[in-house]
């Protein structure tokens, strides 16, 4: 069996509890139909202490993925950011900047959840989807709210939790639904295997304008998304963002520094 350093190239996945990682198989795939000397592997970390050991332990990285529960950990340990990493405050993709010799340089923080985000969501804006209901206040609903307000559209967070940047699900309104055509679950709320959980939105106010986009992907129909096609509404899930994340990871590791 190969070592990971005979690859030319290794790319991987830090996080905790990985078994669900779609980046793996995916690159893997990538990698054996196009001739790639490349390899992507899991990192499953028990502390963000433990990265600076995989760094070191593996000259031939070129590119890593961050997922729960490091996103935002791992920013201290990065000696930069792309400005839309730094204005979400948390990374998902990071790039290793190497010389000639293969000495790292530099680690450089990307944000892959706002790139495919709002790709997956340019040809669905209209000018009546210019506000948005953002379930969640994670690093997934902010990396959202980044896109949208790029793309032009003006979100408000939704929570359980009153804050000064949130709204409860109690105080929508039907009026405040009716303005707002988009809303985007960006919970964790009925990924797989809690498929019969689903965030406690008011979905009696949706109607056929509105758009209603779960970023969970398994599976394919969320209840959030059963709901909302039931109420009249347009749904989508995360399948095209989750490819066009990756597209974006790829493009970025082997992008000039």
């Amino acid at each position: 069996m190969a070592s990971l350093l005979d690859y030319e190239h290794l790319y991987g996945l830090i996080g905790y509890r990985l078994g669900h990682s779609f980046s793996r198989d995916y690159f893997n795939h990538k990698f054996e139909e196009e001739g790639i000397n490349a390899h992507y592997v899991n990192f499953e970390l028990d502390d963000i202490g433990e990265f600076m050991e995989v760094v070191s332990e593996y000259p031939n990285l070129c590119g890593l993925n961050v997922t729960t529960p490091y996103k935002e950990q791992v920013m201290p340990y990065l000696a930069s950011l792309d400005p839309d990493a730094e204005a979400v405050g948390a990374v998902n993709v990071i790039k290793f900047i190497r010389d000639d010799k293969g000495e790292l340089v530099e680690l450089r923080g990307y944000n892959s959840d706002t790139i495919g985000f709002g790709r997956s969501m340019e040809a669905l804006i209209t000018p009546a989807r210019d506000k948005a209901l953002v379930l969640g206040t994670g690093g997934a609903a902010k990396a959202v709210c980044h896109a949208l307000r790029k793309l032009g559209v003006e979100p408000q967070l939704v929570s359980r939790q009153k804050s000064a940047s949130t709204v409860t699900y109690e105080e929508l309104t039907r009026a405040m639904v009716a303005t707002a055509k988009i809303v985007v679950n960006a919970t964790p709320v009925g990924m797989y295997p809690n498929v019969d959980e689903c965030p406690d939105f008011p979905y009696r106010f949706l109607g056929k304008e509105h758009l209603c986009y779960d970023l969970i992907y398994n599976p394919d129909e969320t209840l959030f998304m059963k709901r909302s096609r039931e109420a009249g509404a347009k749904v989508k899930n995360g399948l095209e963002m989750l490819l066009l994340q990756a597209f974006a990871s790829y493009e970025i590791w082997n992008s000039k520094p």
